[in-house]
């Protein structure tokens, strides 16, 4: 008889086992937010970076130009040229 109160004392801590833990988690992590400064919270001020200017993007497309040219040749006359490697 002492078995069977024991498992009618506990069947209930069970079933409140996790929805117990699971709001002191939630509430020890929002908690750790707050004692935070606001000041650690907050985006950076920084300003966001400058798109690349025009001049610098064509020189890019050029020598991508140049690169893919460069490989297509390659590929289409099936020799390396020294130096180079497949």
């Amino acid at each position: 008889m002492e078995i069977a109160s024991v498992t009618t004392v506990l069947a209930p801590l069970a079933v409140l086992a996790c929805p117990v833990g699971m709001g002191l988690m939630m509430w020890v992590m929002t908690r750790g937010n707050r004692s935070e400064p606001r000041s650690d919270r907050q985006a950076p001020s920084e300003s966001p970076p400058q798109p690349a200017s025009l001049e610098v993007l064509r020189e890019e497309q050029r020598r991508l130009n140049e690169e893919i040219e460069r490989l297509e040749r390659r590929h289409t006359s099936g020799a390396e040229t020294p130096g180079e490697r497949r």
